[in-house]
Parts: C-alpha cells; structure tokens; sequence
C-alpha cells in the first residue's frame, strides 16, 4: 500500500517540523521553498526562547504555550538552545504598578518566576540599568535560529522527507471536483517548471500565508506585521532582559553568540516582501534598549534587520492580537479540500503547531497515526548539509 503523499510550502521552522512529524506518522513528504532554509521570518527572527511571560497578562494562551513548549525544546532541541533564563526589570513607577499583574499571570499560566532585589539583579547582569527598582527572574532563553529550522529539517530528512529549495510555487492544482491535489513551481536553479501531485497541500508560510491562499482561491487572516531589530557588536548580558511591563516597542535585549539584539517594532506592512529598514525606527530600537542597558546608546552596531510576523486576527493594533496560532481547514472555510494552512504562533511554539497540523491532515486522509516528536530528540543541524549532497537536498 502505498503513502499518502504531503506536499508543504513553506521551509522555516513550522513548515520544517511540520515536515518531521508527518514523516514520523508514515507520509511521503515533499517541502517546497522559494529560497533557502529560514529565508524569510525564521532566519530574522531575535531568537528568545519564551518562557511566556511576555504574555502572561495581555494572551495568555500563548504564554501557556509557550511555556509548554520551550520546556519540550529543551529537551529536543538542547543543541539549539542556550539555557540562560532571563530577568523581567521595572525601571519606574508605570512598571511596579504591573507588578502584581505580572505575578498573577504567571501563577495562572504555570510560569515559574522568582522576585530578587535589585542589588541582586546588578551582581547577575552589571550591565543593565543601575535604577533598577524591582526585578523577576524567568525561564526564557535563547536559540540559534538557523540551527533550530536545521534540526528539524535534518530530522524530517532522516525520517524520509525530500526539501527541493529554491523552488517556488506559482499555481495550485485541482482535480475535476475542484478540490486540490497538486502544485506547480518554478525551479529557480534551473529556470525549469514543474507540476507535483500528491494528497494533500498544506501551506506553512506564516507571513505569506494570506498570498499563497489566493492562489488557491481561499482566505487566510493573516496580518503581516514587522519588526525592526538591531544588534550591538559586543555581548552586553548574559540573560534575556525584559522591561516588566505589558508587551512594547524595544523592550527586549537578547544575548546571542557574541552580540545582543534589541527588539522590536510592531506594525503592519502591505508587501511583505519589501519592508524597508528606517532609520527612525533604528533611533528608537537603540534609545529604548538603552533604557535597559545604557551602554548600548553609544555602542557599535552590527547591523538592523527586519522581520514579519504572522499574526492571526482582526484587532486594529497589531500588539492586541493573540500571538497564538491557528490551523485552516480550507474546506471548512472555503469549500475547497486538499488544502491546510497553519499560520500564526510564534518560533518556540513551532512543534506544537506542527503537531496539531499533521493531526488535521491525519483526520482529512483518515489515517491513524500518533504524534512523535515531543520525546524523540531532533538529530544534529549539522546532518541536513552532507558531504556529496546539494542543498536541494
């Protein structure tokens, strides 16, 4: 009997893992990409592990995700990640009055956090602002981006999946009932064009999910909303620092090899393929990371970058909208099957997004298989790129 065959869009951590755990269940997988491995949001995005906390008050189902789910990384992905945890930190009187805020959440969302003083918070990180009046430890952490989306995809691999890279889906294919049972795409090594059959496509393009959906004549919320990043060329701290407040422009600081990054911006952008780096933007990233740590209003910069979030909602400011994620069953929604989106969530909840993916593509397909990937540790990033292989893989 032969497998279902898969057919994924999207190479960045959620299209990746999802690629994993379809293949751990018995699909044939193939994973197309425009362009490399974690070319769009995944490859820039600051790398925080979350802990939850970030949302522990305004979305609290994202924070228990995402507590949940960086306590499975840790145990998949240890190779990925760096365990330093990090410090929430009220600088003025609008921080402590979130305070007890804070606490509350974090009880309800089963965060574990822990109140030290502000003398005890200077001797953990002496870089950061000497007015400091209140501070929290916290679980969070920080992971090395490509390697993330390079372990899930080297899994995926191993396990049977076939990753044609810079190979970019132009149209979606039907059947005489209308219902998708295919793509075409253009080979950009090549300049070829191909057509691919298989059972099912599912979309996993975050901030493009809404552009691939109107090719096939559906509808996907998504609302792509950047966010300017800056990173300094010298590591300032050795924890994630946040300001202890409700989610803002600037107010995280991420150790990240031998830099930090500050981020980020939040705002919504038409084309998301061209999202310029403003200068203003920049001016206000530095300014408000020096509020955390003053050095970092005269220290060289390594460069700015941009990235696009895929938010799922219809708020009218993109911070009120849930960072959760959210999984589309096009015949559902459009009346037209063979077709999944998951779009939304956020890099440390991609597991769980992946999983609940391939738990509806399993029920569409009526296939009895259970997930695998919340014990089985991923295999080395290093094993994707192997000697004699190309990286169409």
């Amino acid at each position: 009997m032969s497998k279902p065959h898969a057919i994924l869009i999207g190479a960045g951590f959620t299209g990746c893992a999802t690629a994993y755990d379809l293949a751990l269940r018995g699909f044939d997988v193939t994973v197309l990409e425009r362009g490399d491995l974690a070319a769009g949001t995944s490859g820039r995005t600051h790398g925080l592990l979350h802990s939850g906390a970030r949302y522990c008050v305004t979305d609290q189902e994202s924070a228990v995700e995402c507590i949940d789910e960086s306590r499975i990384l840790a145990r998949i992905a240890a190779q990925c990640i760096e365990f330093n945890g990090g410090l929430f930190i009220a600088l003025d009187d609008s921080d402590l009055a979130f305070v007890d805020r804070f606490v509350e959440g974090a009880q309800t969302c089963h965060i574990p956090i822990e109140q030290i003083s502000p003398r005890k918070a200077l001797e953990m990180e002496p870089a950061i602002n000497p007015g400091v009046l209140d501070a929290y430890w916290v679980p969070d952490g920080t992971f090395d981006p490509l390697r993330l989306a390079l372990a899930f995809a080297a899994s995926a691999k191993a396990s049977g999946a076939v990753f044609k890279l810079y190979c970019q889906v132009e149209a979606m294919l039907a059947d005489g009932q209308g219902n998708l049972n295919g793509v075409r795409y253009w080979d950009r090594t090549t300049g070829q064009h191909h057509e691919l059959r298989g059972d099912i496509v599912v979309s996993a393009t975050g901030a493009w999910a809404g552009e691939l959906a109107e090719l096939a004549g559906a509808h996907v919320p998504v609302r792509p909303t950047p966010g300017v990043m800056v990173a300094f060329a010298s590591r300032f701290v050795e924890r994630a620092i946040n300001r202890l407040n409700k989610p803002g422009d600037g107010d995280i600081v991420l150790p990240q090899r031998r830099m930090v990054v500050v981020g980020t911006t939040s705002f919504e952008a038409e084309d998301v393929d061209y999202i310029p780096v403003s200068e203003e933007q920049v001016a206000e990233m530095v300014k408000r990371g020096a509020d955390l740590i003053p050095a970092l209003a005269t220290a060289p910069q390594r460069g700015a970058y941009m990235a696009s979030r895929p938010l799922v909602g219809s708020g009218t400011q993109a911070r009120s909208i849930a960072r959760t994620f959210k999984c589309f069953d096009h015949k559902e929604s459009d009346g037209i099957d063979g077709f999944v989106t998951i779009t939304g969530g956020k890099a440390t909840t991609c597991r769980a997004m992946a999983e609940a993916t391939a738990d509806m593509v399993c029920r569409k397909l009526g296939v009895s298989a259970a997930c695998q990937t919340r014990e089985r540790p991923l295999r080395s990033y290093r094993e994707f790129y192997r000697a004699g292989e190309g990286a169409r893989a």
